[in-house]
């Protein structure tokens, strides 16, 4: 018989998360966790939506679920996402452990997973770099090649992920199908988009070797130690089999110095890593040489083919909020004039290359 007395009222949750539904999920994972649990998003949502859960005894951890609204085939893969750090977390790539994974859509809309939290910063601003000397963030540039260095010294078939894609034609493959998702989600014309595509196609270069691709490799997706080592490498949504100096190219994408226009930084002019302290892209690309000695004849076609995908990538998100505006975090005023100078800096390195 009941005394009349009710438990912890559970708290309201952000949109996409079904907090009854859910709090009994993480229950049965967490069978000594201090529910009921809060959840709060992390980061601006632009592609898969991250929480981070607290119970009431502090504990916290991480949950990931793609974007709420319609989803391109393929795209958002929370199941993908979670076996790749299931199989690379054992192997000592610097990933955070996954905990659970729900393929259930009727718990809370779509498959999520959680994973332990990564304790560190993650720097998506100017604001964030104000904990770190210019020394740390020497040290930040280098953990930053070491870390994925390390990552593209794991054997796939070692770690069982042999089969997660086609080891042969990675720069074709990525050619396709980010052109399929130009096309499947574009609300408008670019020009460059197509001549770039075109360049490309006509001057892909040979692939070596095939590795783990982590594919949106970046400042932003990473944890940084209070001393700048990375802790962590988060978002493994664009992570593939493939030319390991891909991630080379994206991250020379992202990697914005003290000069360059103001127009390449996403967001504008707020570019971390083109404050005092970071090394230069040439820096970083001849230790990602020395650490791994893979030859970086290659690198200016992915670094061409990561500007051009990140012009795709931002498409998807106008396409988004044009559809689900109510869903979106975005503004595309803002993005499709980064859009429109991504597609332009790609078209000026894919114009050098030779077939």
């Amino acid at each position: 018989m009941s005394d009349g007395t009710q438990g912890p009222t559970p708290p309201m949750g952000p949109s996409g998360i079904d907090v009854p539904k859910v709090t009994a999920w993480l229950q049965d994972v967490l069978p000594a966790a201090a529910a009921p649990f809060t959840f709060t998003r992390i980061g601006d949502g632009r592609s898969n939506l991250t929480f981070r859960v607290a119970d009431t005894a502090g504990a916290a951890w991480i949950l990931r679920r793609p974007p709420l609204g319609p989803r391109l085939r393929g795209a958002h893969d929370m199941v993908r996402e979670h076996r790749l750090l299931a199989a690379l977390h054992p192997a000592g790539v610097r990933v955070p452990e996954p905990l659970g994974l729900c393929e259930d859509e009727a718990v809370t809309g779509a498959p999520f997973y959680l994973m332990e939290l990564a304790e560190g910063t993650v720097v998506t601003g100017n604001a964030d770099l104000e904990a770190f000397s210019p020394e740390d963030r020497a040290t930040a540039s280098r953990s930053m090649v070491a870390a994925l260095a390390e990552l593209h010294a794991v054997d796939v078939d070692a770690v069982g992920l042999g089969d997660l894609s086609r080891h042969e034609g990675y720069a074709e493959r990525q050619l396709k199908g980010w052109w399929r998702q130009w096309e499947a989600s574009k609300t408008r014309e670019v020009p460059a988009i197509d001549r770039v595509r075109d360049l490309l196609a006509a001057a892909v270069p040979d692939q070596r070797r095939v590795g783990v691709v982590h594919g949106d490799y970046k400042l932003e997706n990473v944890v940084l130690g209070a001393d700048g080592e990375v802790v962590a490498i988060l978002d493994w949504e664009l992570c593939t089999l493939g030319d390991p100096v891909a991630d080379l190219g994206t991250l020379m994408t992202y990697w914005i110095e003290s000069g360059d226009p103001s127009d390449w930084a996403l967001g504008g002019s707020d570019a971390p890593t083109s404050a005092e302290g970071f090394l230069t892209r040439a820096e970083m690309a001849e230790a990602y040489s020395a650490a791994t000695g893979d030859p970086l004849d290659g690198l200016p076609f992915f670094e061409a083919q990561g500007c051009w995908k990140l012009a795709i990538i931002l498409q998807g998100v106008i396409r988004r909020f044009r559809d689900t505006p109510e869903n979106a975090n975005a503004d595309p005023d803002v993005l499709e004039p980064t859009l429109d100078s991504l597609a332009d800096r790609a078209e000026r390195i894919a114009t050098t290359l030779r077939g």
